[in-house]
C-alpha cells in the first residue's frame, strides 16, 4: 500500500511544475553563459560587427568612434552618468 501513496502523490501537474522549474534553470544558465561570453570578447564582436557595417556602407567616421572605445570605457561612461 506504501507504493501506492507514493505513485499517487507525484501528480502530472507537480511533475509539470517541476520540468517548468527545470527549463527555467536552463534559461538562467545559457543567459549568465552568453553574458559572461561578451564580456570577455565584447571588443572583437564589436570589431567585428563594425567591419561588417562598413562593408554595408556605414559611415566609417561613426564606426571608428563606436570601435575606437573599450567595453571598459563605455561601461565606466555608463557607470558615470
Amino acid at each position: 500500500m506504501n507504493n501506492q501513496n507514493t505513485q499517487k502523490s507525484c501528480t502530472p501537474r507537480r511533475k509539470r511544475g517541476q520540468a517548468m522549474v527545470e527549463y527555467i534553470i536552463i534559461v538562467v544558465i545559457v543567459a549568465i553563459a552568453a553574458i559572461a561570453i561578451f564580456g570577455v570578447f565584447g571588443d572583437r564582436l564589436r570589431d567585428m560587427v563594425g567591419g561588417a557595417s562598413i562593408e554595408l556602407g556605414a559611415d566609417r567616421g561613426d564606426v571608428d568612434d563606436a570601435v575606437g572605445e573599450s567595453s571598459t570605457d563605455t561601461m565606466r561612461d555608463l557607470s558615470t552618468d
